[in-house]
């Protein structure tokens, strides 16, 4: 995708948002809220207009050749939109229609998406007997019925318990290794993009901040921490400098917190120095590096800040239309 920008009257939704996604890879964007992750999903699903650059789907200008973009995309938006007077496979098979699968073979996908989901003994029920997780579970099969070859996830687990969630994870990968599909979604949960994504993008005021694998985007930080305790005995900090790959390292009393890339690569000769000095380690933790932690150096606020904000607002939003 060439740079982009996406413009609603004077306010820049989107500036100078460039990317690729490869065929097979899952991508991930995340951002706080308001910084750009529905309406590039939007621009590129082709209901939000392109004020500057090109995007292309599967080699089709998303501004010129609309229809055929989406003949090659499924799309599971934020909202849940199954009609909840139909039942599940009713559901499914509009779908169907609309992407001109007809037939014994919209049916015999639909039964197949259904199992895939864990919905086949549902299927006959209204939707608006479903909990909210089966609606994800639906609005998932729905996105899937015409077979697209890349499928647009607007957070699809947004609000879901931990068990739903992981089973909605285990969809999305079963598709990716299985079938190949080139997913591209947007999350709120950190461990989500970390767990399943090839690659992820941090966006922040309709700019992309910066991208690349979990690993390499962790690697940013700084490494992994380490942690040593000492019972007694010198100061052994500039022996800790010393060793190779050790970034930097930070004495609190008999404490020694230490940067550095790998833990596995620098332990043994730490720990082998601090023994020959006659010093005894009383505790030794480390830490990995989080995408939390690279969100944090990226935005100047942690995800979990973003997460509490959105709750508080929620709720305050209730207690004010309670109060009316």
């Amino acid at each position: 995708m060439d740079a982009v920008s996406v413009q609603f009257g004077g306010l820049h939704a989107l500036s100078n948002v460039s990317f690729d996604v490869s065929s097979g890879e899952i991508v991930g964007l995340i951002g706080p809220n308001g910084a750009g992750k529905t309406t590039t999903i939007k621009m590129l699903n082709t209901l939000a207009s392109i004020t500057e650059g090109k995007a292309t789907v599967d080699g089709k200008d998303v501004s010129k050749s609309p229809a055929a973009v989406r003949d090659v995309i499924g799309v599971v938006p934020q909202e849940l939109t199954a009609d909840d007077e139909l039942n599940g496979m009713e559901n499914i098979l509009l779908s169907a229609r609309l992407h001109h699968v007809r037939g014994d073979e919209a049916k015999k996908r639909a039964n197949e998406l259904l199992m895939l989901v864990d919905l086949e003994g549902a299927a006959g029920r209204r939707v608006k007997t479903y909990s909210g997780g089966m609606r994800r579970r639906l609005q998932l099969a729905i996105g899937l019925i015409h077979t697209p070859k890349l499928l647009f996830l607007d957070e699809p687990t947004l609000g879901l318990d931990i068990q739903t969630r992981t089973k909605m994870w285990e969809y999305m990968s079963k598709l990716n290794k299985e079938q190949g599909l080139t997913i591209f979604m947007t999350t709120h949960y950190l461990e989500e993009a970390d767990g399943l994504c090839n690659r992820v993008a941090i966006i922040d005021h309709g700019v992309i901040k910066v991208s690349g694998s979990p690993s390499e985007l962790k690697q940013r930080v700084g490494g992994d921490v380490l942690t040593i305790e000492l019972t007694a005995g010198p100061d052994i900090t500039d022996f800790l400098r010393s060793i190779p790959d050790v970034h930097d390292v930070v004495k609190t009393d008999q404490s020694y917190r230490i940067k550095l890339p790998k833990t596995e690569k620098a332990l043994p000769a730490i720990v082998e120095g601090v023994t020959k000095k006659g010093l005894e380690i009383k505790e030794i933790a480390f830490t990995k590096p989080t995408l939390d932690e690279v969100f944090l150096e990226v935005t100047g606020k942690s995800m979990r800040d973003e997460a509490a904000g959105e709750s508080e607002s929620y709720i305050q939003n209730i207690i004010t239309e309670r109060m009316k």
